[in-house]
C-alpha cells in the first residue's frame, strides 16, 4: 500500500463508523461542496480544497511521497519532533503515523466538533440545543488553536525527508463505534458492570498495569447507569460543559468519556449524570489498533511507539 491509499482506508474506516451514517457524511459533504460553488474565484482560492472530499479535516497526510509503498509504520498517540527524529534514527520507517492532529489537522481541530452535535442528537438532545451550546465551544477551541505552532512536527518531517500522517477522528469514529456495540450487546445496568465491560477490552486492561485504567469521575460502582451515551469518544475534543443539563432532560444517565476537565465533571455532578472516564491514551489506541489491523492483514510490519498501546485483533 501506498501512503496515499494508506490514508485513505483511514477516511473510508472513519466514514463507516461515523454516528451520522455513510447518508450522513454524504449530506455534510455535499453542503461543503455547494458552500464552495458560491464562494468568489478569489475566496476559492482561499478555500481549502480537501473539505470537500475528506470530512476530517483535523486528519492529513504531511508527508514527501504519497506514492511511497509502505513496508514498516511507526504508529503512535503523540508525534512530536523527537518522535520524527526517532523514526530517522531507525533508518527502515517508511511510514510515521500519529493519532492526534498536526499541522494543518490541527488548525482545523474546532471544525470537527460539529460531529458532536449529531452524537448528542443521536441521544435525544434536540439538534437546535445542541448546535446551540456547542458553537460556544467550538469558537473557544478555535481560538485555542489557533496560537499553536501547528507546523513544528511537520516542518521537522520534511527537513528529514521522513513521510507522515495523523489519523484523528477516524480512529475515534472507530473507537466509539466499538464501545457502543460492547455496550449495547451486554447491556450493564449498574456503574459496576459497565467498569467491568471496559476492564475486559484489552487496551483498558493493559492501561490499568500502568495506572490509567477506566475510572468512575461521577457516581458511584453501585448507582444504575440508566442511559449510555458515548457522547466524548469522538468529535474533535470536549463539549460544552452546559450540555450535562441538556443531557440529563434526554434521558440521558451515563457518559462514557476519554477524559473530562474539572468544570465539566462539576456539570455532570451537577446533573446528576454518572461519568466513567474509560481512558485517554487507552481509547485513543483501541480505535488506532482498529485501523492499523488492516495494515497488517496487509502485511505492513507495525512498531508501536509514543502511547499507542498495540492489540492486535488479527
Amino acid at each position: 500500500m501506498t501512503v496515499r491509499e494508506i490514508f485513505n482506508l483511514a477516511i473510508k474506516m472513519g466514514i463507516e463508523a461515523d454516528f451520522r451514517g455513510k447518508e450522513g457524511v454524504s449530506e455534510f459533504l455535499e453542503r461543503k461542496r455547494k458552500k464552495y460553488e458560491r464562494l468568489t474565484e478569489k475566496e476559492k482560492e482561499e478555500f481549502d480544497k480537501e473539505a470537500l472530499q475528506n470530512p476530517y479535516l483535523d486528519s492529513r497526510i504531511h508527508n514527501i511521497s504519497q506514492d511511497k509503498e509502505v513496508k514498516k509504520v511507526l504508529a503512535g498517540i503523540d508525534v512530536e519532533p523527537a518522535e520524527i527524529l526517532l523514526a530517522k534514527e531507525l533508518g527502515d520507517i517508511d511510514l510515521v503515523i500519529a493519532h492526534h492532529p498536526l499541522g494543518k489537522g490541527l488548525a482545523y481541530l474546532a471544525d470537527m466538533m460539529e460531529l458532536q452535535c449529531d452524537v448528542l442528537n443521536f441521544y435525544g438532545v434536540p439538534i437546535n440545543i445542541a448546535e446551540g451550546l456547542m458553537k460556544e465551544r467550538i469558537d473557544e477551541v478555535a481560538r485555542g488553536v489557533n496560537a499553536k505552532n501547528h507546523q513544528r512536527t511537520v516542518d521537522c518531517a520534511k527537513i528529514l525527508g521522513v513521510n507522515l500522517i495523523n489519523t484523528h477522528t477516524p480512529c475515534d469514529n472507530l473507537a466509539a463505534q466499538f464501545l457502543r456495540r460492547e455496550i449495547e450487546e451486554k447491556s450493564p445496568q449498574r456503574i459496576e458492570d459497565l467498569l467491568e465491560i471496559l476492564k475486559n477490552i484489552p487496551e483498558y486492561k493493559e492501561a490499568i498495569k500502568i495506572g490509567a485504567g477506566p475510572k468512575i469521575f461521577v457516581g458511584s460502582p453501585e448507582r444504575r447507569c440508566g442511559k449510555i451515551a458515548l457522547t466524548e469518544i469522538t468529535g474533535g475534543t470536549e463539549g460544552s460543559p452546559k450540555l450535562y443539563e441538556k443531557m440529563a432532560q434526554a434521558g440521558i444517565g451515563t457518559v462514557v468519556g476519554m477524559h473530562i476537565s474539572e468544570e465539566h465533571r462539576k456539570e455532570a455532578e451537577t446533573a446528576n449524570i454518572n461519568v466513567v472516564i474509560a481512558g485517554h491514551m487507552s481509547s485513543d489506541s483501541l480505535g488506532m489498533n482498529l485501523f492499523l489491523d488492516k495494515l497488517q492483514e496487509q502485511g505492513i510490519e507495525i512498531i508501536p511507539f509514543s502511547g499507542l498501546i498495540r492489540v492486535s485483533r488479527i
